[in-house]
């Protein structure tokens, strides 16, 4: 049912808890997982124009870099505690500069993504307030199912 699993992340400590969802889905679907982490180009806007092209590109590789790996330590540590295997998992990884909820959207059609897992709000809690929540946006947009992890939400360890 589920053969491409969009998994916006920031980096945040909400957004990491989409992951376990994200891995244990694609696991049970052998679905690939694309981390997508979405650079906000307004925080990129004060450079000079010169700088803005180099910047731009260090700070997309360096982000892209911590992301993916902060990814898939979540997947092995998981791994350790509940018994799935993560050389299973098909991971592929992207970095974009734009409007969060914007970019994920546009992802999600390009690469025909199947479902949409992502935490309800990450590292700009304010934005809800202000500009309207990412997640709120991708819900009411999105083609495809979108599964929402909620801020309070705490993995439960297995009894067995």
């Amino acid at each position: 049912m589920y053969k491409r699993i969009l998994l916006p992340t920031d980096g945040s400590r909400n957004s990491e808890k989409a992951i376990v969802h994200a891995a244990t889905i694609a696991t049970d679907e052998d679905a690939e997982i694309i981390v997508l982490n979405v650079v906000d180009s307004v925080y990129l806007s004060g450079l000079p124009e010169e700088e803005l092209i180099t910047d731009t590109e260090i700070v997309l590789e360096r982000e892209s870099k911590k992301v993916t790996q902060r990814v898939k330590d979540i997947i092995v540590e998981y791994e350790e505690e509940h018994g799935f295997d993560p050389e299973k998992l098909k991971i592929k990884t992207l970095t974009m500069e734009g409007n969060a909820a914007d970019v994920i959207l546009k992802v999600s059609e390009i690469k025909e993504i199947d479902m949409i897992v992502m935490a309800s709000s990450g590292k700009h809690m304010i934005d809800r307030f202000l500009l309207g929540s990412v997640t709120e946006k991708i819900v009411r947009h999105s083609k495809v199912p979108v599964l929402v992890i909620p801020n309070n939400y705490e993995i439960r360890k297995d009894d067995d």
